[in-house]
């Protein structure tokens, strides 16, 4: 037996392996960064809060010296 026979598939058998691989790893990277890009995970609830408070401040329910006070309380 000749130890470098590559079958009845020739190297079409590693050429498919290759792709294939390249296929499989590029759909893992894509779901991978699909999911990281969701907005779920890409703002914090500080980032929400602070928002809030802001539109707080602009529709005049809280003073400004009061926006200051509870957006340092959110950043420690």
């Amino acid at each position: 037996m000749i130890p470098w026979h590559t079958g009845p598939w020739g190297w079409s058998g590693t050429v498919f392996m290759i792709v294939m691989m390249l296929v499989f790893w590029g759909g893992l990277l894509a779901v991978i960064l699909t999911v990281l890009r969701h907005p779920r995970f890409t703002r914090s609830r500080l980032t929400d809060a602070e928002r809030i408070l802001a539109e707080r401040l602009a529709r005049g329910e809280i003073d400004e010296e009061e926006y200051r006070r509870r957006k340092a309380t959110l950043q420690r």
